[in-house]
């Protein structure tokens, strides 16, 4: 079987504010124009040292769930030493720690495999850089 490797980097406006962003859509769409209806691994990558990548439920409260929870987990203070950027700006580096930086997906017959509710998500707390990258990489 021959392999093939494809790659796509996508270009993601967050805004200011702490947010989650659903990009199952968006991964679906990358697999259509290049998996060929193989099966393989679909990774997805941020390279950003402030901000991370979940498979959690959207819509129905998880997302704005997982935002409140890493407020309490990490509270956007004066705690961190890590002190450029706005007040409390060190939590958004801490943040892939929890969140990883990356995720690597099972693909069969060309599709993205995931549970019911399954989502793919950019999780940015980071209100200091607007605008993210994120790298779609198939590999089958």
């Amino acid at each position: 079987m021959t392999q093939n490797f494809h790659t796509q980097v996508l270009d993601i406006t967050t805004g200011t504010d702490e947010v989650v962003v659903d990009l199952t859509a968006t991964c679906e769409a990358f697999l259509r124009e290049r998996a060929d209806g193989r099966d393989g691994l679909l990774n997805v990558f941020v390279p950003h040292a402030t901000a991370g990548l979940a498979v959690l439920e959207t819509g129905a409260g998880s997302d704005d769930d997982l935002l409140a929870a890493l407020r309490q987990l990490l509270p956007a203070d004066d705690r961190w030493l890590h002190r450029h950027g706005s007040p409390g700006h060190g939590r958004d580096h801490v943040l892939p720690a929890l969140v990883p930086p990356h995720a690597t997906l099972p693909v069969v017959g060309g599709r993205l495999v995931l549970g019911t509710w399954q989502s793919v998500c950019l999780v940015d707390t980071n209100g200091d850089n607007p605008h993210r990258q994120v790298r779609l990489s198939f590999l089958g």
